[in-house]
């Protein structure tokens, strides 16, 4: 039977060997390696390929939200569950923003965490029920925002720098030497901002980001 393998992320050294207790009481699921902050997570999520990872979000060094689009752009298919203290936590509304699929307070039952593991590993979301009312409610406060208002400014700085040399003419390669990354990371990234600007090609990208400021037009 393949176990579910997951990496427990927090700055708290008793809650994360609270976690880890509490997990590998099921035969199903294995803790293959901890992170006390967002750098560490990055790293030995890249070493260790979980199928699952407990993020807590605010850590010293790199937050929680920035780990998760990081860990994301290099393996989309990772599930993502937050764990947080605060039910209407701005950290928290980033994260969904970020690409995790999974929500719950950190006092949620244990069995309520088994079965979040359990749902994100398949592929499925999950919000704990205490949540959903703050979750609904800041989903349709983005629903309202116009493309204009979120367009360049929904990007992180790493999207933006990648579209710009996009623009400049580089390819996936070359834009994976220039910036230190793997073609597949480059190539995440890309699927990532055509998703939030809505375009469908390279050509598209490099108008958009010509007509926003993002590189000077040559031929101007």
């Amino acid at each position: 039977m393949n176990r579910i393998r997951i990496l427990v992320v927090d700055d708290h050294t008793l809650f994360r060997e609270g976690l880890r207790q509490l997990i590998e009481m099921e035969k199903e699921l294995e803790v293959v390696g901890e992170a006390s902050n967002g750098l560490e997570a990055i790293s030995r999520a890249r070493v260790l390929h979980p199928d699952v990872i407990l993020m807590d979000i605010n850590m010293p060094m790199v937050n929680g939200v920035d780990a998760i689009k990081e860990v994301l752009a290099e393996s989309p298919d990772t599930g993502i569950i937050v764990l947080t203290m605060f039910r209407e936590d701005q950290y928290v509304f980033d994260a969904m923003r970020a690409g995790a699929r999974g929500y719950l307070l950190k006092d949620a039952k244990p069995a309520d965490l088994i079965f979040a593991i359990k749902t994100v590993a398949k592929g499925a979301s999950l919000i704990d029920p205490r949540m959903t009312t703050t979750v609904l409610r800041e989903f349709r406060r983005l629903a309202g925002q116009t493309d204009a208002e979120q367009g360049v400014g929904g990007l992180t700085a790493r999207e933006k720098e990648i579209l710009r040399l996009l623009a400049m003419g580089l390819s996936n390669k070359e834009i994976a030497h220039r910036l230190s990354l793997s073609e597949k990371t480059v190539k995440n990234y890309l699927s990532t901002v055509f998703q939030k600007l809505q375009l469908s090609d390279r050509v598209q990208a490099a108008i958009y980001a010509l007509r926003h400021g993002l590189v000077v037009d040559q031929g101007s």
